[in-house]
């Protein structure tokens, strides 16, 4: 397997499948088939990726670096909404071509293409919507407000990046146990090659006399 992957997805889809292979038995590490590390890549290595706009989205931002990102994610040509969008008014287009009106009353391909449909009309207002937040954001104060006024207003983020489920601290290394067995190794392989060890083995803590200001990536020319 290789040492690097692109994304944090296929790491993780190959971490899954490799680990799966070591429970079943199908898969034994030894010294003619050593264990490699998946490093999986931080949202910081791409700052242009969803996981890294989200990464850069934080309560400090300022308003213009967050307009920008709004910009970035809903750009006509190479934002991420729009290609979604065509994404799923493709998988439309490939089901309106299988679609048959023979039976009327049971045409459950029919209702797939309209729930396709409805997801690509809901995907084209929200293009819409955030053009006209865009602005909106840049006007937006710079300083954090009371905390007494955020109570009033429900958090929307039901989901965490997966650098920050993982976490950053060091795995320290399984110790070498005495009986060799193979079950021994498998469970030892398994920790060792997790995608949260891998992680976390290849991060390393930043103090804060270590830390150096951060600097925002150059705002992407506008494209609509």
């Amino acid at each position: 397997m290789p040492d690097f992957y692109p994304s944090i997805g296929e790491a993780v889809g190959a971490a899954m499948q490799h680990n799966i292979r070591l429970a079943q038995g199908r898969e034994t590490p030894g010294p003619d088939k050593p264990l490699q590390v998946r490093h999986l890549p931080h949202p910081s290595s791409d700052p242009y990726s969803v996981p890294g706009m989200i990464a850069r989205l934080a309560e400090t931002a300022t308003p213009s670096e967050v307009a920008a990102i709004i910009e970035e994610v809903n750009g006509a040509l190479v934002g991420a909404l729009p290609q979604l969008t065509e994404l799923v008014a493709a998988a439309a287009d490939w089901t309106r071509v299988r679609l048959t009106f023979d039976t009327p009353d049971h045409n459950p391909v029919f209702e797939t293409w309209t729930r396709l449909a409805a997801a690509h009309g809901m995907l084209l207002d929200v293009q819409e919507q955030l053009a006209l937040a865009e602005d909106g954001i840049a006007a937006c104060p710079a300083e954090l407000t009371d905390p007494r006024h955020h109570e009033m207003v429900n958090v929307l983020r039901t989901r965490e990046l997966l650098s920050d489920v993982l976490g950053a601290g060091p795995v320290a290394p399984a110790p070498p146990t005495a009986d060799g067995t193979a079950e021994t190794n498998r469970q030892r392989a398994a920790r060792t090659s997790s995608p949260k060890a891998a992680a976390q083995g290849t991060t390393s803590p930043v103090g804060p006399s270590d830390a150096a200001p951060s600097t925002p990536p150059p705002r992407a020319p506008r494209t609509r």
